[in-house]
């Protein structure tokens, strides 16, 4: 991974763990998370501090105490299911939500420490980082609140369970290989495309209009990230398709300008805004 591909990698993860973690959280009805998401930023600005430090204990012990905080995140999940006892494909997606920004800390500390992880190479688990911010917490979340909003359709449901299994499914083929990596795709993909058509055809016109400015209006915001993952995921489909078979397909570089800058500013930033405004804030969070 160049230079560039890098730094680019970095501001993306930045942006996950300043901002779409701390949105995120705003919208989850989970007693705790408010006193957490005020702390936030004691692991996140370490967090965001080992991304620019050479590799090294200053980088590592940085990286460490993120890793604390998404710790203290997936602590959350079985508090949650022992508390709602439902495995309902709306609460299957955010325990999924919970628990996923705890693997891209366990990552961010291996590569800022220059250890190959379970034998992954550092540009891999560098990737990793904001694939569990994006995918893994944020499409994940997103994917639960379209199922909970359209109850009486299935491509809900089917959304909210897809897209928790095809993170695992891509996380599992990191071990298995590039082929079960690309069925982990094939069902994120799918997953993430009834997530975009549901929020196009069902919540897009919930949204409401305004005449203030395009950026907090829910409808246009709703919009751009329903049209933002019709293009976004098909490559990561074409990249994950290229990886197995070995046929043409784009570098880590393009991805990362095109597929990763666009979930994280098209598909994760506009979703959070525009559900910020569709959705009440839980009471807990809103103190």
């Amino acid at each position: 991974m160049g230079q560039g591909t890098g730094e680019l990698v970095d501001l993306l993860v930045l942006l996950g763990m300043g901002a779409v973690i701390p949105l995120g959280l705003a919208l989850i009805d989970q007693p705790g998370l408010a006193r957490l998401r005020r702390l936030w930023p004691l692991a996140a600005v370490p967090g965001a501090l080992s991304l620019w430090l050479p590799r090294g204990p200053l980088a590592t012990g940085s990286a460490a105490c993120y890793a604390l905080g998404t710790l203290a995140l997936a602590a959350h999940a079985p508090l949650r299911l022992a508390r709602t006892r439902s495995l309902a494909p709306p609460e299957v997606a955010v325990l999924t939500a919970l628990a996923a920004p705890a693997v891209a800390g366990l990552a961010l500390v291996a590569e800022r420490s220059g250890h190959e992880l379970f034998g992954f190479d550092l540009d891999i688990l560098a990737l990793t980082v904001p694939h569990f911010h994006y995918a893994g917490f944020t499409a994940a979340l997103i994917a639960g609140l379209v199922c909970r909003a359209v109850p009486h359709r299935p491509a809900g449901r089917w959304a909210a369970l897809s897209v928790p299994a095809g993170t695992l499914l891509v996380l599992g083929g990191y071990f298995a290989g590039d082929w079960a990596e690309l069925a982990g795709a094939a069902v994120l993909t799918a997953g993430m495309w009834l997530v975009g058509l549901l929020t196009w055809r069902e919540l897009r016109t919930r949204g409401g209009g305004g005449d203030g400015p395009w950026w907090s209006n829910p409808r246009v915001l709703l919009g751009i990230s329903a049209a933002v993952l019709a293009v976004t995921m098909l490559l990561a489909l074409w990249w994950a398709l290229g990886e197995a078979s070995g046929l043409p397909h784009p570098t880590l570089g393009w991805m990362a300008a095109t597929h990763g800058v666009g979930n994280a500013l098209g598909f994760a930033l506009c979703s959070l805004l525009a559900w910020r405004r569709l959705a009440p804030i839980p009471q807990e969070n809103a103190r």
